[in-house]
């Protein structure tokens, strides 16, 4: 599909800059996925820091801890892309993605995503061997188990929560070497936090999910009542596990009024979608949701105990 100038032609004709070439590769990587899996990795690996963490060894292993988790991320969404061109072609929200549009090639796009991953985990694996088996780990869940089981059953929502709140859990392990308490409350709360980010997205784009032949729970359940409900019940146990930080004095009191309040807001939310269950609604809790993590990382690195 290139053209003698480096040229990549589109599924229509015509022809792509070698900038709207690289927006392509860039769009592949799923940038905004890509940025909160880095942010929550830098949380889990600043939460485990101990007083003195001012020094060149800790600064090394964050930059390599951050870099290796963003490029495996990365490379993920691209390997998620190619799994799944064949099927974005058929809904309105990802025909026009990299792949279907005919602007990356499958092949490329294919080369691009192992290579992205594979540098990401030799990164992870020089700072801390562990951090790098979760990042495998969630490669493996994520394009292994999650991306073929979309298309077959609505839990496979659940499955794919798990490696999405496996970054965090990365990052307090490259300090701490193990898997601890604290570490696994991080990972409760991203993945509590992705249902109801998730299923307010997919209430809004339910038609789309359903022409694309994916049985998610919103295409299942039409009234979108049980769907309200899940959404209540994941805020009310995000609620819960937030405010685990401070009482595992990981973080102090100003974290556990912030996060109380965030919490609270973030259930009411959802108790408004439950009362009526429009699009907008869902609107409100999915942009909801980005506040809401955004200001607890925030309250994270305020407050460290």
């Amino acid at each position: 599909m290139n053209n003698t100038k480096g040229d990549i032609l589109t599924a229509q004709g015509g022809a792509l800059t070698r900038r709207d070439t690289l927006s392509a590769y860039y769009e592949l990587t799923k940038p905004g996925i890509t940025l909160m899996v880095v942010i929550s990795t830098a949380a889990g690996f600043y939460l485990a820091l101990p007083r003195d963490f001012l020094t060149l060894e800790y600064a090394l292993l964050f930059v390599l801890t951050v870099v290796g988790t963003a490029l495996v991320s990365a490379g993920s969404c691209v390997l998620n892309h190619v799994m799944e061109h064949d099927h974005d072609r058929e809904m309105k929200r990802t025909m026009f993605r990299p792949i279907p549009a005919g602007k990356i090639s499958y092949t490329s796009a294919l080369v691009y995503g192992i290579g992205l991953a594979a540098a990401g985990l030799a990164l992870l694996l020089w700072a801390q061997p562990l951090t790098a088996a979760l990042a495998a780990l969630t490669v493996v869940l994520y394009l292994g188990v999650y991306t073929p089981m979309k298309r077959k059953t609505q839990l496979a929502t659940l499955i794919g929560g798990i490696p999405g709140a496996l970054p965090p859990l990365g990052g307090y392990a490259t300090i701490s070497g193990e898997i601890s308490i604290e570490a696994f409350v991080l990972f409760m709360i991203l993945f509590l936090w992705q249902m109801p980010h998730f299923l307010s997205l997919a209430w809004m784009y339910r038609k789309d999910y359903e022409r694309g032949g994916f049985p998610m729970l919103t295409v299942l359940d039409g009234s979108g009542m049980v769907v309200a409900r899940h959404i209540i019940s994941y805020t009310l146990m995000l609620l819960l596990f937030s405010l685990m930080l401070t009482v595992l004095s990981v973080t102090g009191v100003v974290y556990f009024t912030g996060a109380l309040l965030l919490g609270a807001a973030f259930v009411a939310m959802g108790v408004r979608f439950f009362i009526d269950r429009s699009n907008t609604n869902a609107r409100t809790v999915l942009l909801s949701s980005y506040f809401y993590l955004l200001a607890l990382i925030t309250l994270m690195f305020i407050d460290k105990a």
